[in-house]
């Protein structure tokens, strides 16, 4: 097992203005981390190769976790699929490059759980990366992350570089995206109750893509951040690894969580004209949980916290 990432490290987040950035900066801080960076876009635009190299020199951090990303629900994916593989593909090949020409002791690479094939056996294990067609929906995004979790390889074999990737489940918690047009499945669940629940007197009924029937497991955001630490700190392979709490919940019975806390009186209307996306995603993490790590937060605790953020930060 490696040694423990030194609490005095100086230690680089990308992405940490978003929801899963902040939440690894509320982890480490609360870790002891005292030496922790997290530019902002207007002081470093990572998908600039120039600007990067100019940054790492400057700063030379000696651990990455790198968590930016352009993301987005269903429709995002749909109507933006150039925007989000450009966007995805820059943003790893130029902190990638940067940390291995400044030696970087030891880079994290959060990749997505959407890398796995459409019809992938379930639950899905690292080795099935590559093993079949993608889900059409969001496939630009996750050949881009299908490429960083590969460059971690490269680097690796190349170089040397102690770079490896943690491939995500569906996460949701404080700091997420709530904007209809682009959010993932809770918080655009949570969105639409609330706005629901602020109607008037009458029929209440939120309208829902698809049919209810996939499964989708979900994590919250600083579960994920906890899992995160765990790897840095214990994790000595060099492939991949799947971040998740090894359940998941039909679409149909997370709305119905959803709606007991936002809006019980609402009706839920499945728009059965609308895409479903993958059928079911639900990761094997028998590889983190052999560190030692496991899930803290329940789902229906993770729900009621995320919506009482969503109150006092967005409603």
């Amino acid at each position: 097992m490696p040694s423990p990432i030194p609490r005095d490290a100086k230690v680089l987040v990308t992405g940490g203005r978003g929801m899963v950035g902040s939440a690894l900066l509320r982890r480490f801080r609360a870790e002891g981390f005292a030496n922790l960076l997290a530019p902002t876009r207007d002081e470093v635009d990572l998908r600039d190769q120039a600007a990067v190299d100019a940054w790492f020199d400057r700063q030379r951090p000696k651990v990455v976790v790198h968590a930016a990303g352009t993301v987005g629900g269903i429709e995002a994916n749909r109507t933006r699929p150039a925007e989000f593989l450009y966007d995805n593909l820059m943003l790893h090949a130029t902190v990638m490059r940067a940390a291995w020409r400044t030696g970087v002791r030891r880079l994290l690479y959060l990749g997505s759980s959407c890398v796995y094939p459409r019809d992938c056996p379930q639950p899905m294990r690292e080795e099935h990366l590559l093993s079949g067609p993608l889900e059409p929906t969001n496939d630009a995004y996750a050949i881009a992350k299908i490429a960083g979790v590969k460059a971690c390889d490269a680097y690796r074999r190349q170089h040397g570089c102690d770079f490896f990737a943690a491939m995500p489940t569906n996460l949701y918690g404080p700091g997420d995206n709530f904007d209809p047009q682009n959010s993932h499945v809770v918080a655009g669940m949570i969105q639409k109750f609330h706005t629901c629940r602020q109607q008037g007197s009458g029929r209440r009924s939120v309208a829902l893509w698809g049919t209810g029937a996939p499964r989708r497991e979900l994590m919250h955001v600083d579960d994920l951040a906890d899992a995160c630490l765990t790897l840095l700190d214990r994790y000595e392979g060099a492939g991949p690894v799947n971040v998740g709490v090894g359940v998941d919940t039909a679409v149909s019975e997370l709305a119905e969580q959803v709606r007991s806390i936002v809006c019980p009186d609402a009706t839920i209307d499945y728009d059965t004209t609308k895409p479903d996306g993958a059928p079911r995603k639900l990761l094997d993490v028998s590889r983190l949980e052999s560190l030692g790590w496991r899930s803290r937060i329940p789902l229906a605790d993770g729900l009621r916290s995320t919506y009482e953020w969503f109150l006092e930060n967005e409603a």
